[in-house]
């Protein structure tokens, strides 16, 4: 017969609300009242019903997660993997959702009640989206990665880009480059526009006059990088140094180089955006902009689930720091090069 969760009271000398205090990790629990209940929960391989949790405390214990680009970009891997760790021990399952967001009948609110969710995670989906301005707008705890949206219970988080850039133009100039390109991402997406705030704050820190033909926008792929790289190497006057919008991109700029019989960074120096497990990896290693995607993954959800517990509690915006993590693919420039 299986253990109730009278039995587990009974065992370990405590109520049944204290039990469900400590299945539903509530804080009011001392230490030594936690530990007791949970080695009588091991002793007697009680097992909470999750659909009696739910009738009890309204909840699902169950969040979502919409993810609208590609799962084989390195980024969404590492972000996952923080989502993974704070998930492990809150008590809380995740379902990654699919979503129908060129539907123009599709409600994404409605998906996200009839599977009865506790709350979401959103990454990849413009704030200006019909479906986006929905989940807003309704009482559904969400999170917002890299989209600078707020509402009444609704939170976003995203890496200090700008300053990120800016030190990343900085650490060229400093190794006597001028001639300091961009290969951004989309237009009008707000990670974007903030990179390429930081770029040019980092030319005029530098007195470096900005030139439109040395930024070209892309999708933060390799091939978007291997393209745009390929262009600014077709220029009268290519520059010295190229700063890319994601590590990927900066593959692909350095693929490019090297295929026109160029070394980084001996002649062009590359800096990426991310550091990705293979920016290490990779040969020339990737100078980058550290914005330590899991632990914005863990706190995504560890930000998600406060505001699933307490309903007062106000929607985060959360900027996590960025970093410059030198590495093989930038170089001082060649005492030779004329600078202009």
């Amino acid at each position: 017969m299986l253990a109730s969760i009278h039995d587990v009271a009974r065992e370990a000398g405590v109520s049944v609300a204290t039990v469900s205090k400590v299945i539903n990790h509530y804080p009011d629990v001392s230490e030594k009242t936690r530990s007791k209940v949970k080695q009588a929960i091991a002793l007697l391989r009680y097992r909470p019903n999750v659909i009696a949790r739910g009738l009890v405390t309204g909840r699902s214990w169950t969040v979502g997660v919409l993810i609208n680009i590609p799962f084989t970009n390195p980024y969404v891997s590492m972000l996952l993997e923080g989502v993974k760790t704070a998930l492990e021990n809150s008590g809380y399952d995740l379902m990654r959702l699919s979503a129908r967001l060129n539907d123009p009948d599709y409600s994404f609110v409605d998906h996200c009640q009839s599977r009865n969710l506790d709350g979401v995670v959103v990454f990849g989906v413009e704030k200006e989206h019909r479906s986006i301005q929905g989940l807003v707008q309704s009482e559904i705890p969400t999170m917002f990665v890299d989209t600078d949206v707020t509402g009444q219970r609704a939170g976003n988080i995203t890496t200090d880009n700008q300053n990120g850039v800016h030190m990343a133009v900085q650490h060229l100039h400093e190794l006597g480059h001028h001639r300091i390109a961009y290969l951004a991402g989309v237009p009008g997406q707000i990670v974007n526009e903030s990179r390429l705030v930081g770029y040019r704050e980092g030319l005029q820190a530098a007195s470096i006059p900005y030139r439109t033909d040395y930024v070209l926008n892309g999708d933060y792929s390799f091939e978007s990088g291997l393209l745009g790289m390929k262009k600014l190497l077709q220029l009268v006057q290519p520059p010295t140094a190229v700063v890319c919008t994601s590590d990927m991109a900066a593959f692909g700029a350095i693929h490019a180089i090297e295929a026109q019989g160029l070394s980084v960074p001996g002649d062009i120096s590359v800096i990426g955006f991310d550091n990705i497990f293979e920016a290490e990896l990779f040969k020339p290693g990737l100078t980058t902009i550290n914005q330590n995607i899991h632990a914005i993954g863990v706190k995504v959800i560890e930000e998600l689930i406060t505001m699933i517990k307490n309903p007062d509690y106000p929607p985060p915006v959360v900027t996590a720091s960025s970093s410059l993590v030198i590495r093989e693919s930038t170089g001082r420039l060649a005492s030779t090069e004329v600078v202009n």
